[in-house]
């Protein structure tokens, strides 16, 4: 009974050792740089670096525009309030009167083409 166990546990071990062999195989393939996923993970992760840069980028690129509108904006209140009060200001001045038609004693000068005066 005892020879029996041993011939089972024998077996049992080398299928075990030729499964690992079979994994370890496997695992070595998968980890690869060049075609496996190891390769997958290392260019994900220099395109995660370069998207990181970028978007630091775009942030400084959206906080100066930020400003510089704001400070646009700011501007462009201030004008408002300026014009704002000269139309105010203007509603207080006198109406003009109409203009009257020229003289006509007058002297009027006209220019001729041609050097000739008729």
């Amino acid at each position: 009974m005892n020879m029996i166990a041993d011939v089972f546990l024998g077996a049992s071990a080398l299928g075990a050792a030729f499964y690992c062999f079979v994994l370890a195989r496997r695992l070595t393939r998968f980890n690869d740089l060049q075609g496996g996923v190891g390769g997958a993970v290392a260019t994900l992760s220099v395109q995660v670096d370069d998207l990181q840069q970028t978007l630091a980028s775009a942030r400084e690129t959206a906080n100066a525009s930020s400003e510089s509108l704001e400070a646009l904006t700011t501007r462009a209140e201030d004008v408002a309030r300026r014009l704002e009060l000269l139309v105010a200001a203007m509603h207080d001045l006198p109406e003009t009167a109409p203009s009257s038609p020229p003289d006509p004693v007058a002297p009027r000068f006209t220019r001729h083409v041609g050097g000739t005066r008729q």
